[in-house]
């Protein structure tokens, strides 16, 4: 997870989650004062409805859209990075991006349809400065691209209508959306200018990354700062008009080393805020870093494990990493229809699909959770609509799916999780995917029921997976519905009473359905993992809350094992004359 990135493509979801630790008390940044005269959203706004009246006259005898919007991210960042205790890189940068949607036909059926999708798009780079001939000119090229896209697409989809099969959803391609859920405009007030002492925070990534140079066998190591801050705008021919800001810093920790055998061994520790101010101190950094070095070096020594099918528990962090892949994913509206997607649970709404004292929601509207700061939160989604809370999962029972305005033959309008990285047509995407359970008990109750579970198996020992890095979901028909989550630390759990022993090696893998339907019982509080999750719709920010679990039976596998041999000459500073001189 140097970042967690989940990539979709034919095949499925690949998460790379970025784990949120000791982060501070989130306390929303101070609002700049609004502008009086906002020259971004009224260009947008006048040259969308120019468009409107203009394109599809009858004197050209073209179809006229029945729906555009324009999207503008418009944002500032900071990025840092050091290794072996020097400044790697710093930067600053400044974009702004527009998407412009342009629909023809009808909600029904327009030019998105099928594998047509993403002809409803057009991206393209706006000026930094609010100039308004120059932004209404980019914005005017832009329409005209799209316009063109959007027809021949049409075209096609019309075509292609008349020698294809009856589909097996035939839901339309856009949701109506009633005059209560189109929001009224809401320009809050645009995200705060980006201030960062980058001369402060170089010296502690320096001093960070100069905590590895004592561990000899750790033979790569990377820092790196992010900081943004951004506004995203929309405006739409259905009156919608929103301004939403944000602020983010993240703090990735990155080591690796390598075992005699060949297996490469990494760990990853990302710390998350809505500023830099509340990320860790500097004491709270090293003392990670210092734990994170010791145990690769640990790691190396430790026994690669066998394959294993029987009980483990999940660590709270773990288990949210979890849930984000095997379930949540799977739960996105847009994998519950077309030819390709495996739609895993389309067929079971109203039915149990996890065991009934697990519940499971996505609230977006959750700035924080604890007091700590959630990554997966927005109050309007990337198609304008209002974030929502959304009861995925109520007692075991599948209620509903996570929708953007793409409809399925059960849902026919959006509940606020149409997201997108600039560039990206939306798609239902998690948010904050909470995960609730009425069977909890304390942690040594959960261990003392693992140990009673692997003596009733016959085991020598159950599992605990007390960190993941990171996750792939297949969700595509044709491929096994099947997933495979990367463990960094894992113990076995001893029933003869031996001290638990490090392991390395092991990767989980599964069908959900299996997976999910073994959760045996959960500890009594809930951990978070923040990251950043990679699909079709590009790389958003996203939270999962959920307990520890115990699960019955969970199936891991060896992983892939390198052959290169760790470095054979020391680093510098380590080698035999340079200990003998210290002496």
């Amino acid at each position: 997870m140097t970042q967690k990135t989940l990539t979709a493509g034919t095949t499925g979801i690949a998460c790379f989650a970025l784990l949120a630790l000791l982060a501070s008390p989130a306390i929303a940044p101070a609002a700049a004062p609004p502008s009086a005269d906002n020259v971004l959203v009224d260009s947008m706004d006048a040259e969308l409805h120019r468009a409107m009246g203009s394109l599809g006259t009858d004197a050209t005898q073209q179809p006229r859209p029945y729906f555009i919007s324009y999207a503008v991210a418009d944002a500032e960042s900071v990025n840092i990075g050091a290794q072996y205790g020097a400044i790697t890189t710093s930067s600053e940068s400044r974009r702004r991006v527009a998407d412009i949607q342009i629909r023809l036909g009808s909600p029904d059926q327009d030019n998105t349809h099928g594998d047509h999708r993403n002809s409803a798009l057009t991206t393209i780079p706006l000026p930094l400065t609010d100039d308004r001939a120059a932004l209404a000119r980019s914005l005017w090229f832009a329409t005209n691209r799209g316009y063109a896209k959007a027809l021949d697409s049409f075209l096609k989809v019309k075509t292609e209508q008349q020698v294809r099969a009856k589909e097996e959803d035939s839901s339309g391609d856009f949701t109506v959306e009633s005059g209560h859920s189109v929001p009224k405009p809401d320009l809050l007030p645009p995200s705060p200018p980006l201030t960062v002492d980058k001369a402060a925070w170089e010296a502690r990534l320096r001093d960070l990354s100069s905590t590895f140079k004592q561990f000899p066998d750790v033979f790569f190591d990377n820092i790196s700062l992010q900081a943004s801050s951004e506004t995203d705008y929309f405006v739409s021919s259905e009156g919608t008009r929103v301004a939403t800001p944000s602020h983010v810093a993240r703090l990735v920790i990155v080591a690796r080393t390598r075992a005699a055998d060949g297996m490469d061994l990494f760990r990853v520790e990302t710390f998350e805020s809505d500023e830099l101010a509340h990320l860790p101190d500097q004491k709270a950094l090293i003392e990670k870093t210092l734990s994170m070095a010791k145990n690769l070096v640990d790691l190396r020594s430790a026994p690669i494990t066998e394959p294993f099918n029987g009980p483990a528990i999940l660590s709270g962090r773990a288990s949210a990493v979890f849930f984000h892949e095997v379930l949540g994913h799977r739960l996105e509206g847009q994998r519950q229809r077309g030819d390709e997607e495996g739609q895993t649970f389309t067929k079971l709404l109203g039915k149990p699909i996890v065991p009934s004292f697990i519940s499971v929601a996505d609230d977006p509207t959750l700035a924080q959770f604890n007091g700590n700061a959630l990554s997966g939160h927005y109050t309007y989604d990337d198609e304008g609509q209002p974030a929502q809370h959304v009861d995925l999962i109520k007692n075991g029972i599948l209620e509903t799916f996570l929708m953007s305005r793409l409809p399925i033959a059960s849902f026919s309008n959006s509940n606020g999780h149409g997201r997108a990285e600039a560039g990206h047509m939306p798609t239902g995407r998690q948010g904050n995917l909470i995960v609730t359970s009425s069977k909890a008990v304390p942690d040594a109750q959960l261990r003392q029921m693992l140990l009673d579970e692997a003596k009733k198996q016959g085991k020598p020992y159950g599992l605990y997976f007390e960190d993941i890095s990171s996750g792939f979901a297949v969700t595509n028909r044709r491929s096994p519905q099947a997933f495979s989550v990367i463990p960094l630390v894992v113990y076995r759990v001893y029933v003869d009473g031996r001290p638990d022993e490090l392991v390395r090696g092991v990767s989980i893998v599964g069908t959900p359905q299996a997976a999910l339907n073994r959760i045996v019982a959960t500890n009594d509080k809930q951990d978070i993992f923040n990251g950043v999750c990679g699909a079709e719709s590009g790389q958003i920010p996203v939270s999962a809350v959920a307990p520890a679990m115990l699960v019955s039976e969970i199936e891991t596998q060896r992983q892939a094992q390198g052959n290169n041999r760790p470095p054979i000459l020391p680093p510098p500073g380590h080698d035999a004359a340079a200990e003998k001189e210290a002496k």
